[in-house]
C-alpha cells in the first residue's frame, strides 16, 4: 500500500469564496423521506492512521438509494425544469411545488444521464419520482448489480461499448426538446447543470455543521474526486486556509491531479478506467469545478485498488458498510499514513494527532465485491 502519485498544492489552495445555494437544503429538506444522512466515529481506523478521531459523515443511505448522489441529481433537475417552467433564479422552491407544475411537460419528456453507477440511479430515481422517463448510458464494464439497480428505477438503461467519457459523450449527443441532459460533468457549452449538481451537494456540509454544533470541522479533511462536483461543494464550504483538504482519485484516473499540475486546464487521462472505485473512473474534471479544487485543495493524491479494499475493511471493523468508492477518501489517509509515517499529518503543518473527517460517499453497491473484501469469499473481478 502506497501512494502512486502525490502533487502538494499548499502554496496555492486558500478559502474558497462562498458559492453555494441556501435553496438546495430547504428543496431537500422538503422532500419526500427526507432526513440528514448519519455522522459516526471510526476509531479502528483513527488509531491505525495514528489520528485523535476520525469522523465520517455517511452518505451510505439518501431517500432509500444507497449514495449522496440524489442530492445533486434532484436539484439539477430542479433548476433545469425550473428554466424550462419560467424564470432562471426562481425554480419551484419545494419538491411538491415542482411535481405540481410539471404536466405541461410530462408529455415524452426524458431525463438523461451517463453514469458509472450512482448518479445515474439517482437520475433514474428523480424522474421516476416526478413521473418523467429516464435514459441512462453506462459503459459495459460496470457491476451488473449497479446496472441492475438503475433499470429497476424503470429507466432505459444503454450499454455503451467504451468508457465513462464515451458514455458522457453520447449522453450530450442526445440533447433536445424531449431529452434532458442531467450531467454531473461539464463540457464547453455546458456548464450550468454540472453547477447545479455541486449547489446541491452542499446539502452534506449544511447537515454537517449543523450535526457538529458548537464544534468546528477536523483540520484534516479528505475527499473523494470523480469529475469534481463533490470536491468542489466540499472547498466551498470548508476550504478557510488552514484546514488541509486532500483530494482522492484512482491510480489511473488522476485527472483532477493532472490538470491541476497543468495550471489548471484540463487533461484526459487516457483509460481504460478500470478501479473498483467505480464512481471516480473518469478520464476528465469537470472544467466547472476545477477552479474551486485548485483554489482549495491542499494536496492531491491517487491510490492503488488495494488501498480502497484496505479502507472498505477497516470502516467495516468499525461497524461501518461502505463501497469501495464511498472508502476512497479513507485510502487516501490510509496511504498517506503508509508513504511516510514518521510524519504524515505534520507535513501539512498539522499536530502529530489531529482528528480527521472522511465522506463515505456511497454503501455496498456490488454485493458480491463486499463479501470478498470483507471476508476473502469470492473471485476477484477479471478484465
Amino acid at each position: 500500500m502506497s501512494l502512486v502519485d502525490f502533487l502538494d498544492n499548499s502554496a496555492a489552495a486558500g478559502a474558497v469564496p462562498g458559492k453555494t445555494d441556501p435553496r438546495a437544503a430547504c428543496f431537500h429538506r422538503s422532500m419526500p423521506g427526507y432526513a440528514p444522512s448519519a455522522i459516526a466515529e471510526a476509531p479502528t481506523a483513527a488509531a491505525a492512521l495514528g489520528l485523535d478521531k476520525l469522523v465520517v459523515k455517511l452518505e451510505t443511505e439518501r431517500f432509500g438509494l444507497p449514495s449522496f448522489k440524489v442530492l445533486g441529481a434532484s436539484w439539477a433537475t430542479c433548476r433545469a425544469l425550473g428554466r424550462r417552467l419560467g424564470p432562471v433564479d426562481h425554480p419551484p422552491p419545494t419538491f411538491d411545488e415542482l411535481r405540481a407544475a410539471l404536466p405541461p411537460l410530462l408529455d415524452g419528456l426524458t431525463l438523461v444521464a451517463a453514469t458509472d453507477g450512482n448518479h445515474g440511479r439517482a437520475v433514474a430515481w428523480t424522474a421516476r419520482m416526478l413521473g418523467l422517463g429516464a435514459r441512462i448510458l453506462i459503459p459495459a464494464h460496470t457491476a451488473r448489480e449497479r446496472i441492475e439497480a438503475i433499470a429497476g428505477e424503470r429507466a432505459t438503461v444503454d450499454i455503451v461499448d467504451g468508457s465513462y467519457d464515451d458514455a458522457v459523450r453520447l449522453a450530450a449527443s442526445l440533447a433536445d426538446d424531449d431529452h434532458l441532459v442531467i450531467s454531473d460533468t461539464s463540457w464547453p457549452g455546458y456548464e450550468e447543470v454540472p453547477g447545479w449538481v455541486a449547489d446541491g451537494y452542499s446539502t452534506i456540509f449544511e447537515e454537517l455543521a449543523e450535526q457538529l454544533g458548537d464544534e468546528p470541522p477536523p483540520p484534516l479533511v479528505t475527499i473523494q474526486i470523480g469529475v469534481g462536483a463533490l470536491a468542489c461543494a466540499a472547498v466551498r464550504a470548508l476550504a478557510d486556509g488552514e484546514r488541509v483538504i486532500v483530494g482522492v482519485e484512482p491510480a489511473d484516473a488522476g485527472c483532477v491531479l493532472e490538470a491541476v499540475r497543468n495550471d489548471g486546464r484540463p487533461v484526459l487521462v487516457p483509460g481504460p478506467h478500470r478501479s473498483i472505485m467505480a464512481g471516480l473512473n473518469c478520464g476528465l474534471a469537470s472544467q466547472v469545478a476545477l477552479a474551486d479544487m485548485a483554489a482549495g485543495i491542499t494536496a492531491f493524491c491517487t491510490v492503488q485498488d488495494s488501498d480502497a479494499e484496505d479502507a472498505v475493511r477497516l470502516l467495516f471493523e468499525d461497524g461501518l458498510r461502505g463501497g469501495e468508492t464511498g472508502a476512497s477518501g479513507l485510502a487516501g489517509l490510509l496511504a498517506l499514513r503508509a508513504d511516510r509515517p514518521w510524519q504524515t499529518w505534520q507535513r501539512f503543518g498539522l499536530p502529530a494527532r489531529p482528528a480527521g473527517l472522511v465522506i463515505c460517499t456511497e454503501g455496498p453497491t456490488d454485493a458480491a465485491a463486499f463479501q470478498r473484501i470483507t471476508t476473502g469469499v469470492g473471485d476477484r473481478p477479471t478484465g
